[in-house]
């Protein structure tokens, strides 16, 4: 799962909603997703697709009905990236917290 593709899927409020959403209450139905999202049922499968095809969603079949929940290992991925990272966002903010700090000091 490249990490941008997830980015790029997580990054349309409707498909973050309906992560989200899945994240709280476990898998779910398409038809299920769609009375938690204010979208048509077409809208609704796209972005399902989106999500599958970044790896963020997985897909199972239950008899008739497709059950969607989060993948654990994309998720994992992504928190790894963020905490990474997280060095350079402190340390960034640290800096600004000074600036700002500073200028009030400066009026």
């Amino acid at each position: 799962m490249p990490l941008p593709d997830a980015f790029a899927a997580l990054g349309d409020p409707t498909r973050f909603a309906i992560v989200e959403r899945l994240l709280a209450e476990g898998e779910k139905s398409a038809g299920e997703i769609c009375g938690v999202v204010a979208v048509s049922a077409p809208s609704v499968s796209r972005h399902l697709k989106v999500l599958c095809d970044a790896g963020v969603l997985v897909r199972r079949a239950e008899r008739q009905r497709r059950l969607y929940s989060a993948n654990p290992a994309a998720l994992q991925s992504i928190h790894r990236w963020a905490i990474s990272h997280r060095q350079f966002w402190a340390s960034s903010l640290d800096r600004l917290q000074r600036a700002v700090e500073g200028d009030r000091t400066d009026v």
